[in-house]
């Protein structure tokens, strides 16, 4: 366990447990979201084959980005 998902669990464990249950319920909400986003996408994409579509690859890619940074976020753990 590093040092700040230690200081995260103190951090959860002290809090308001209205305030923490709004932030466990907004994590997985984002992250169900992005899922989402980015599923949908990569269908719109298929869907239109050719140079038209890259917008749709585009925003897709941005989408999983956003996927790999909250799986790198240490709160998923501790929530």
């Amino acid at each position: 366990m590093t040092t700040s998902e230690k200081q995260l669990r103190e951090i959860f464990s002290s809090m308001d447990a209205k305030q923490a249950q709004e932030i466990r319920d907004s994590y997985f909400k984002s992250l169900e979201g992005l899922q989402t986003l980015a599923h949908a996408l990569e269908i719109a994409d298929a869907k239109r084959p050719g140079p038209m579509s890259d917008p749709l690859m585009n925003e897709h890619l941005l989408a999983v980005e956003a996927l790999e940074t909250m799986n790198k976020s240490e709160l998923g753990g501790v929530l």
